[in-house]
């Protein structure tokens, strides 16, 4: 399946049914604890500082989703990047696809998809995931991301990964 041939939405961000959606992966996950978590007023508040998140249909059934996040120097400390311009630095947020559609290569085309959408606009990309998240691991070093560190946060341990665009 191509994600370029899903009708993508990525305006006009109906909040609750992306949560919808979101839970009902949740469900489905072994460890939903992986997955992030905002909530509906985290996620407007992320939308209206420059935040976007996409929904994919095939026809009318949700398919999958993406998000990004433009860094802060807050984010960045956290991080461990203090060393980078947050001007310079998107954050692809969380990605989650209906268990319909998982084994097809989405969260890599995502992954692609995000790289263009930005190459022109920032610097460099970073996204964090679980260790034991092999899946999501091998789609992000073959999409040439670098472990830059390990870090404990409140839901959890993450690897942070960076890649120059």
């Amino acid at each position: 399946m191509r994600l370029n041939k899903l009708k993508a939405v990525n305006t006009n961000i109906d909040i609750n049914e992306y949560l919808k959606y979101r839970e009902e992966i949740k469900k489905t996950m072994p460890h939903p604890d992986w997955l992030g978590d905002f909530d509906s007023d985290a996620l407007t508040n992320l939308l209206a500082t420059g935040s976007k998140i996409w929904l994919f249909y095939n026809n009318e059934e949700f398919v999958c989703s993406m998000m990004s996040i433009p860094s802060t120097n807050k984010s960045l400390h956290r991080l461990s990047l203090t060393d980078y311009n947050y001007n310079e630095v998107i954050d692809y947020g969380p990605m989650f696809v209906n268990p319909k559609y998982r084994g097809l290569g989405l969260q890599y085309q995502m992954l692609q998809y995000l790289d263009n959408y930005y190459q022109n606009q920032m610097s460099y990309a970073i996204v964090t995931v679980h260790p034991d998240n092999h899946y999501s691991i091998n789609n992000i070093l073959k999409d040439n991301f670098m472990l830059i560190t390990t870090k404990q946060f409140t839901r959890g341990i993450r690897n942070v990964y960076l890649k120059k665009l």
